[in-house]
């Protein structure tokens, strides 16, 4: 059973602090300034709530990257109906609606649902939030898709990829952020910005990462 909403919201102001991530020192969110504590805390709730773990509390490369190439290319969002797919923290959904864009998150986590709604309103922005798996649906509602650090799983990455080509061939743009993920896919990418992330050791195994905006092709070249 999902957490109730105010529950979730509960939790997440206390196990995360407002702070700014590193690439985007304009945006503040609730972030998680220590995993291990937050990762014990969301342990003993999934093992009555079986939830997935707390990657909505952390700011991943990936999606650091896409975020800051969306703040440095106002004029290609706003306006635009963006959809950030498995928006964690809603940080690009944030930076899309900081443009002007009619800004999206796909969270199926309800407390990175919360984390969404609460990252809105501390930076005075409007967010809407879709809960269910967006994947394979319709996606004509969306001028543009993007999607940060989603390529860290075989089965989720394939299954993304799959529908992601397909809206591209729509004429949705597809945007990907990663930062060397094993599943990011081998080819039909266009790279548009690259940028160096600082990381913590905590999350990854060095303390900073390359990470590329990529433009996911209609067809492959």
């Amino acid at each position: 059973m999902a957490a109730e909403p105010r529950d979730a919201r509960v939790f997440v102001c206390a196990n995360t602090a407002l702070i700014s991530p590193p690439l985007v020192p304009e945006i503040r969110l609730h972030l998680a300034s220590e995993i291990t504590p937050l990762w014990h805390a969301t342990e003993a709730t999934l093992e009555v709530q079986q939830l997935p773990p707390p990657y909505w509390a952390f700011a991943w490369a990936g999606g650091q990257a896409l975020a800051r190439y969306v703040l440095d290319n106002p004029a290609l969002f706003g306006g635009k109906r963006v959809l950030d797919f498995g928006a964690g923290s809603g940080l690009v959904a944030v930076a899309a609606a900081r443009t002007g864009a009619i800004a999206t998150a796909a969270e199926i986590d309800p407390f990175a649902v919360a984390s969404i709604a609460l990252n809105a309103e501390a930076n005075g922005v409007a967010v809407a939030i879709e809960r269910r798996d967006v994947i394979d649906q319709d996606a004509a509602r969306w001028d543009a898709i993007l999607a940060g650090d989603m390529c860290y799983e075989r089965p989720l990455a394939e299954r993304l990829t799959r529908w992601l080509r397909a809206c591209a061939e729509q004429g949705i743009t597809v945007l990907l952020g990663d930062p060397g993920r094993a599943y990011l896919p081998a080819s039909g990418l266009e790279a548009l910005a690259r940028y160096t992330v600082p990381t913590s050791l905590d999350l990854e195994d060095r303390t900073s990462r390359e990470a590329t905006v990529w433009r996911l092709r209609e067809v492959f070249r």
